[in-house]
């Protein structure tokens, strides 16, 4: 929708933010509706992934996957993007220069919070846990050892985490 949209100035209630969080979750439901298997991958708060979420739940077996990494790596991978990829316009592009003010945004983020399994996966060098383990849980949701709804955490020592947005 960015290409679409010359001169989007991005911010928190822009109007091309307005127009894409509701295409986001038409499009989801019109694909689940068609019994299309999908993945739908946002770096959605809690505020704007649960009122989206909950109608589709009728429709679908819904699994989480919650990736997360520290702020500095979140914060490095930001500045490598925006430096890359011209069309991330349509994101915040402000230039983080204050790292302790960025660590604090990062760690605030409040990450999606339903009544459905849940698995977190560190993405600081590549996928901990691997590609299959994540696989396997959106197939199944957690093992018999996890009751719906309550985490199914793989990883070894745990580690600084917080949210990634774009593992």
């Amino acid at each position: 929708m960015v290409h679409a949209t010359p001169g989007v100035a991005p911010g928190p209630r822009d109007e091309l933010s307005m127009r894409t969080l509701p295409t986001f979750f038409q499009v989801i439901e019109l694909l689940l509706r068609a019994g299309v298997t999908t993945v739908a991958e946002a770096a959605f708060q809690d505020r704007l992934w649960r009122p989206g979420l909950q109608p589709l739940r009728r429709l679908a077996r819904i699994r989480i996957v919650h990736c997360t990494v520290a702020a500095e790596v979140a914060l490095e991978r930001r500045v490598r993007r925006m430096d890359d990829d011209p069309s991330r316009r349509a994101h915040d592009v402000s230039r983080p220069d204050d790292a302790v003010a960025e660590a604090a945004r990062h760690d605030a983020f409040d990450r999606v919070s339903i009544d459905a399994p849940w698995l977190e996966v560190d993405t600081t060098d590549g996928y901990e846990p691997g590609f299959e383990t994540i696989a396997a849980f959106a197939r199944e949701g957690s093992d018999p050892a996890h009751a719906r709804g309550t985490p199914m955490n793989l990883r070894a020592p745990l580690r600084p985490t917080g949210h990634d947005p774009h593992p």
